[in-house]
């Protein structure tokens, strides 16, 4: 293989066994596994946390919930994001429940064809991100619709917090809980007593238990990577997460090439020196920002090898004069599963910047992840 991605199944359980010590007993713990699960593999992950012992999935579409149903996944699967209508009559029979976040949405349903099982939902709240979710003073609205179609089960209710990262904007995360919890309190006046309610996802779960509800959503914490420097400065003496992932490619080829030349396109940079570089078979296709050009970093031989010039599509090309010894196919770490190495995912994150959220939700999904 040129290029590949190792997920080690025991950081994974050990996240996992991080979360289930901070939330109570009875409480619900749902993995989302959203956009490849951040990543990781769809599939193979959520075997993990199906064998794990994991109470509920989160998905962001119709479309990765049947593919998790057809691999055989039988653990309750939430769409957390827009549902198409195509796909209603797959979710109705395969225990597969999506979010209600507007009227509009719950109207459309009306057009389902008249079955049993119900369709399970779960009703989004903006208590305050304004982002998806209806609003406080739309609820009894919504309630009334949801009385009136037998063919739709309120199975939850949830909101999403916009501060919880920052350790400095709880204020924002109290208002919000507020919201939410007179939201609760309208469904209880309606009759719905045995609702799902959660609120909490990462940062949530961690800063603060009083807002655990009957479930909390755990997604970057599960593949031990932390939401924010802030919560991680805080926390990381009280909870041991460790990093799943990390990536890998080989040196395709060595050459050296004389003091005063430039490399790549546009011949951005310039040697220095006479140098040694190496050519790597990645590129921003696979997932390597190109915003790493003439900064980014490689371990090879467990040695620093700066990028070199513009990152390109298929390409990569890395100083490797001060490494000793180094040869064709040898492997080369572009991200390391170790929170101290100077190529950890929230390190090249860092460098390129973006957040480590976007850097691994966008390593290409046809390189091979290797479970171990």
């Amino acid at each position: 293989m040129r290029t590949w991605i190792q997920v080690s199944k025991k950081n994974i359980k050990n996240n996992y066994n991080e979360f289930r010590k901070i939330i109570a007993p009875d409480c619900l713990l749902m993995a989302v596994v959203k956009s490849n699960a951040y990543g990781h593999n769809l599939i193979d992950f959520s075997y993990e946390l199906e064998k794990l012992g994991i109470d509920f999935l989160g998905v962001d579409s119709l479309v990765e919930a049947e593919t998790l149903r057809k691999k055989k996944i039988k653990k309750p699967i939430l769409v957390l994001g827009h549902s198409l209508e195509e796909g209603i009559d797959f979710a109705k029979k395969n225990n597969i429940s999506i979010t209600i976040s507007d009227i509009y949405q719950l109207n459309c349903l009306k057009k389902i064809k008249k079955s049993s099982p119900a369709l399970k939902v779960h009703l989004k709240v903006d208590t305050g991100m304004h982002r998806q979710g209806i609003f406080i003073n739309e609820i009894e609205k919504v309630l009334k619709i949801i009385k009136k179609d037998k063919n739709i089960f309120l199975e939850g209710v949830y909101t999403h917090f916009s501060c919880a990262k920052n350790p400095k904007m709880q204020e924002e995360t109290k208002r919000q809980t507020n919201k939410f919890k007179k939201a609760i309190q309208i469904l209880e006046k309606n009759g719905f007593h045995n609702t799902i309610k959660h609120a909490s996802a990462t940062s949530g779960t961690i800063i603060s238990p009083k807002n655990h509800f009957d479930m909390t959503r755990i997604g970057i914490g599960l593949y031990g990577i932390w939401p924010s420097e802030e919560i991680k400065n805080l926390f990381s003496s009280k909870i041991k997460i460790k990093p799943a992932l990390s990536w890998k490619t080989i040196v395709a080829q060595i050459k050296n090439v004389p003091k005063g030349k430039g490399i790549g396109y546009n011949l951005l940079e310039k040697t220095t020196r006479k140098t040694q570089i190496a050519i790597l078979p990645i590129g921003y296709w696979h997932g390597f920002p190109r915003s790493l050009s003439l900064k980014g970093r490689v371990l090879i031989k467990n040695k620093e090898a700066k990028v070199l010039g513009i990152v390109s599509m298929d390409m990569l090309v890395v100083d490797i004069t001060d490494i000793k010894n180094v040869k064709r196919g040898d492997d080369v770490i572009i991200i390391e599963n170790r929170e101290d190495s100077p190529v950890s995912a929230q390190k090249v994150a860092l460098t390129s910047n973006t957040t480590t959220y976007e850097l691994i939700t966008r390593l290409n999904p046809k390189i091979k992840r290797i479970f171990h």
